[in-house]
């Protein structure tokens, strides 16, 4: 009889494909089996021999055990991408795996630390969003800020505000310069959001959260099968550009502080509101404190700079980096409750992979001291509240 491996999981090979951007073919060579064995384990209809499910596992750098960790059995939302329209379908199914990565690593995680309670508003929308109007989608930004306690000024961080309302945040290279992020809503109603870092800068990055914080306010009941329709995904995703602009630069605000129709001007506000030249010209243009006019004159010098490859400040400004699953992995392993073996044992996923996900240091799970295990009572759990300070 030949020799297989106990509990192998076909899906599961098909997903470590999916993220490491490898075909069947080329894993079939690497790993010195046929394209046709590939296929037979991932339909389940065969199993591969351990030293077989040893290379393959060394060909896509993930730990044996993930190949016979059980399917996850979770039901979530709507995943929303930011430029799905020009992103491949290989690029999708790695983004989509590694945000399912994320996933585990929350739920795994909150069986030790207690993350924020989530806040996010239940606003008063149309029946059907795709019916929202931009004064409605204004007002909604307005709304969240009053629920959330917000003056209308600049944001300080738009990042540390959505972990601070319970969305879990991420920053991940998707190998794919077309998707610029991803979110979702989780079962249990918290946001997850993943930020593409391939390209882009601090201010895009922070536009891209607050992106994926309007598709979490308007879409979330919106069904995967609308996305499928280009001019549905495009409304889709020019609703969460207007939320993200509204949110991101109130216009009352933003009008007190627009003192002259120049670059140098809008320059000078940068630093401040932390959002790019280009957003400054199309909401002041749409706000009325410009006509056709002057904003072409804009738009004309705007590219003879060369912006619209890098703007002024680019370079210099602070990048908002997530802390909160960072913060609870140092308080599940500094607190002893559980190691950095445990972790990345618990997940079957490479310590370098969970490192990224969580925004650790880099070796900081291989590098750590082990730690003995605090004991706890029989059926309960032992939670550490994560401290957040408001904006």
């Amino acid at each position: 009889m030949r020799p297989s491996t106990p509990g192998f999981i076909g899906a599961r090979l098909r997903e470590a494909r999916d993220v490491r951007g490898i075909s069947a073919v080329a894993l079939s060579e690497i790993a010195n089996v046929s394209p046709q064995a590939i296929s037979q384990y991932e339909n389940g209809r065969s199993s591969p021999s351990p030293d077989v499910l040893g290379r393959i596992a060394s060909a896509v750098n993930l730990p044996v055990p993930f190949f016979t960790r059980p399917p996850r059995d979770r039901t979530d939302g709507t995943i929303f991408y930011r430029s799905m329209s020009s992103a491949t379908k290989a690029s999708r199914a790695r983004a989509e795996r590694r945000f399912a990565w994320l996933h585990d690593i929350e739920e795994y995680l909150s069986d030790y630390v207690a993350f924020p309670d989530v806040n996010i508003p239940d606003l008063d929308l149309p029946a059907d969003p795709l019916l929202l109007s931009d004064a409605e989608i204004d007002d909604a930004a307005n709304q969240v800020r009053a629920h959330w306690g917000m003056r209308n000024g600049p944001i300080a961080n738009m990042v540390a505000l959505l972990e601070n309302q319970g969305a879990i945040v991420a920053r991940d290279r998707l190998n794919a310069e077309a998707l610029d992020g991803l979110s979702e809503v989780a079962a249990n109603d918290r946001p997850f959001v993943l930020i593409g870092i391939d390209k882009g800068t601090p201010v895009r990055w922070r536009f891209d959260a607050a992106h994926e914080l309007g598709h979490v306010l308007l879409h979330r009941h919106l069904q995967p099968e609308t996305l499928l329709r280009p001019e549905q995904y495009k409304r889709v995703e020019q609703q969460a550009h207007r939320f993200a602009a509204s949110f991101l630069l109130p216009t009352a605000e933003f009008g007190d502080d627009f003192f002259a129709v120049n670059l140098d001007a809008l320059v000078a506000l940068k630093p401040k509101w932390k959002v790019s030249v280009a957003m400054m010209i199309m909401t002041a243009q749409r706000a009325g404190f410009i006509n056709e006019d002057s904003a072409r004159r804009l738009w004309i010098n705007y590219s003879r700079h060369g912006w619209r490859r890098n703007e002024p400040y680019d370079d210099s400004m602070d990048i908002e980096e997530p802390r909160l699953l960072r913060r609870a992995v140092e308080l599940t392993v500094s607190g002893g409750t559980q190691s950095a073996d445990d972790i990345t044992s618990a997940l079957a996923l490479p310590a370098a992979d969970v490192e990224t996900l969580c925004n650790l240091p880099s070796g900081y799970l291989g590098d750590f001291a082990p730690v003995s295990l605090r004991a706890a009572s029989s059926g309960e759990r032992t939670h550490n509240v994560i401290p957040f300070r408001r904006l």
